[in-house]
């Protein structure tokens, strides 16, 4: 995926601009890995090989994107991902 590519895409449900975060790149600012994310409803849709997964929910198959999410974990800044959305992890008492 193009770098330029985020201003032209939105979050399919609310329309919102979507937050990019970089896991690999090559020479010419090409993103081959990543995330995009919904600051509003908080979805999080994966780049893999360059290609944004932007489907809607019902359409999304969790697990052939467990194996790339979970080796994304340390770049989560304490987050974790449950139903598509990246969301705050839960204290541990």
């Amino acid at each position: 995926m193009k770098l330029e590519t985020i201003n032209k895409l939105c979050c399919p449900f609310d329309k919102q601009d979507l937050i990019l975060k970089i896991i690999l790149k090559d020479e010419q600012d090409n993103i081959h890995e990543g995330w995009l994310n919904c600051p509003s409803c908080t979805r999080i849709y994966p780049i893999i090989r360059g290609i944004p997964i932007m489907n809607p929910d019902e359409y999304r198959e969790a697990h052939l994107e467990q194996s790339v999410l979970k080796r994304w974990q340390n770049q989560l800044d304490g987050k974790e991902i449950m139903n598509f959305r990246l969301i705050d992890s839960p204290s541990i008492p």
